[in-house]
């Protein structure tokens, strides 16, 4: 596994709608600004095509390597590599982290896990950190069950790689996050469903910081 510098602490997760939206690139510079090396964009599409995904990683590459905040790549590889991105991110649908590795061996690669047994899987594969959910309900479907911050510390528990809660994660469950041993969160309407998304995102640092953040 290639060196890894401290993960983000900080994770803003796209969809296609959120990619889709006209002003994106000026909303995810601003909020990459905010975070700097403490976050990270998660470009996660699944209905641009490859030239549309590699045109629009390449503009925040860019952002990225002015500000220090990570660009990762949810499951393109290609993509990563041929725009320079900081990191990749892999489902339980993708190919696997050694997979992975052994074409982009200088890019550290994340995995999202649903169990403790998957965290330790993709340790032993050589995962950089795992993103870990769904720990509360989305605001879509408040019946869905979520495994809360219980899950959070059987994961972390089980592995020594940073574990990134996601999942319905508000500013005020920070610190019950981290008490639950998470290293960081990861955010979707959190950010982008605000009027501001680069307050919000500095919101959440702020409260990460409250609680003795790194």
């Amino acid at each position: 596994m290639p060196p890894v510098l401290p993960v983000p602490v900080l994770h803003a997760v796209t969809s296609d709608e959120i990619a889709s939206r006209p002003g994106f690139v000026g909303r995810a510079s601003a909020v990459m600004r905010a975070v700097g090396p403490r976050g990270a964009i998660h470009l996660r599409t699944h209905r641009l095509s490859a030239s549309e995904l590699n045109a629009l990683a390449g503009q925040l590459v860019k952002v990225q390597n002015e500000t220090g905040a990570w660009l990762v790549i949810n499951d393109r590889v290609d993509v990563a590599l041929a725009t320079g991105a900081r990191a990749i991110q892999l489902t339980s649908r993708s190919m696997r982290v050694s997979d992975a590795l052994a074409v982009a061996p200088t890019l550290p690669v994340g995995a999202s896990v649903h169990s403790a047994e998957d965290a330790v899987a993709a340790e032993l594969d050589g995962a950089a950190w795992t993103v870990a959910g769904q720990v509360y309900p989305p605001d879509s479907l408040p019946e869905e069950d979520a495994r809360g911050e219980a899950f959070i510390a059987g994961v972390s528990e089980r592995t020594a790689l940073p574990v990134i809660a996601i999942g319905g994660v508000r500013p005020q469950n920070v610190r019950a996050l981290r008490a639950a041993g998470a290293w960081g969160v990861a955010v979707i309407r959190g950010i982008w469903g605000a009027s501001d998304a680069e307050a919000a995102a500095t919101d959440y640092l702020t409260r990460y910081d409250a609680d003795g953040g790194t």
